[in-house]
């Protein structure tokens, strides 16, 4: 007498994680801040995430998304703003070295939410037409000697109180027409960070 076998599980129905679920909030929310989800949708898709139950339900909140790629640590990334802009924020793999250029849509590197091991990354800025803008979590702290500022200038709003253990950002390039700003995060993005601090 042979004993029923189990059915096996299709990969979509495999329940998901907390971890999983976490994962597809965070790109949601960067893929309202590129531009590619408007608020209503973003809020709509965020409600679904919270409640999804599988692999399944959580795939279809980001099928019609670009696939995020991983960061080679051995290469920089390189970020250029284009017409329309672009941004790094939430929870990204911070490799030693990146270059952006703020062309005429902007670049934002945002490293609130990176959990980054490295002593320094060095970051070299190209304002351009639009300008680029670094945030660094509270406890970093940035070298900016070796921006030159140009026409746009160079902002640097933060604190020389580096923590023990965090990276220092070191910057170099130039400001261009529309300059460079560094700073830690404004009351909005604290405002963020409390209602959803980083895992």
């Amino acid at each position: 007498m042979t004993a029923d076998l189990p059915e096996p599980v299709r990969p979509g129905d495999v329940r998901a994680s907390h971890a999983e679920r976490d994962a597809v909030v965070e790109r949601l929310q960067e893929a309202a801040a590129e531009g590619r989800l408007d608020l209503h949708e973003l809020d709509a898709r965020l409600e679904q995430a919270l409640i999804a139950k599988t692999h399944a339900d959580l795939a279809s909140l980001t099928a019609d998304l670009p696939p995020v790629v991983p960061v080679d640590p051995g290469r920089p990334l390189v970020l250029k703003g284009g017409l329309n802009g672009v941004s790094r924020i939430g929870r990204w793999q911070v490799p030693a070295r990146i270059i952006a250029y703020g062309g005429l849509g902007g670049a934002k590197l945002d490293f609130i939410r990176t959990d980054c091991r490295l002593s320094a990354v060095e970051v070299e800025v190209h304002g351009q037409m639009a300008g680029v803008t670094v945030v660094i979590p509270d406890g970093w702290a940035a070298e900016t000697g070796g921006v030159d500022p140009g026409l746009g200038g160079l902002k640097d709003l933060t604190t020389s109180d580096r923590l023990s253990g965090t990276p220092l950002i070191r910057l170099s390039g130039t400001g261009g027409p529309a300059g460079v700003v560094v700073r830690h995060p404004n009351r909005w993005e604290r405002r963020k960070l409390r209602r959803n601090p980083p895992q």
